[in-house]
C-alpha cells in the first residue's frame, strides 16, 4: 500500500488591498441580493395592502350610505311618534353635531399626546457620534 504524500503548500498571504477588494465585492453581492429579496417581499406586501385598502374603502362607502338611510329612518321614526317632520330632522341633525363634536374632541386629545420618538433620536445621535469618533481615530492607509 502506497501512500501518496504530496506536499501542500499554503498560498502566499493576500495583500490587504486584495482582501479589502474581495470583502467589498462580497459585501456588494450580498447587499444586492438583500435588496432584491426586499423588493420581492415589498412588492407582495404592497399588492396585499392595496387590495385590503380597496376593500376597506368599499366597506366605508357602504357604511356611509347605510348611516344615511339609518338617520332618515330615525327621523321618520320620530315623525311616527307625532313630532313635526322638521323637528324630527332637526333632532337628528343636532345628534350628529354632538357626536361629531365628541369625536373631534377625543381626536384632539389623542393628537396632543403624539410625541417624537426621543429615545430613537438619542440612540441614533449617539451611534453617529461613535461612528464619527471611530473613523476619525483610524490611521489613513493612503500614500
Amino acid at each position: 500500500m502506497t501512500v501518496n504524500h504530496t506536499s501542500t503548500q499554503m498560498p502566499p498571504p493576500a495583500s490587504i488591498g486584495t482582501l479589502v477588494a474581495e470583502a467589498s465585492s462580497s459585501f456588494s453581492t450580498l447587499l444586492h441580493g438583500e435588496i432584491e429579496l426586499a423588493k420581492l417581499e415589498i412588492k407582495d406586501s404592497v399588492k396585499n395592502a392595496g387590495t385590503g385598502a380597496g376593500m376597506f374603502a368599499a366597506a366605508a362607502v357602504l357604511v356611509v350610505f347605510g348611516l344615511i338611510f339609518g338617520l332618515i329612518a330615525l327621523a321618520e321614526g320620530l315623525v311616527a311618534l307625532h313630532l313635526w317632520r322638521w323637528v324630527a330632522y332637526l333632532i337628528v341633525f343636532i345628534l350628529l353635531l354632538l357626536l361629531a363634536g365628541l369625536f373631534g374632541f377625543l381626536g384632539y386629545r389623542k393628537v396632543k399626546r403624539v410625541k417624537a420618538p426621543q429615545q430613537t433620536i438619542d440612540t441614533t445621535k449617539s451611534t453617529v457620534a461613535a461612528l464619527r469618533q471611530a473613523t476619525s481615530h483610524q490611521p489613513s492607509h493612503r500614500a
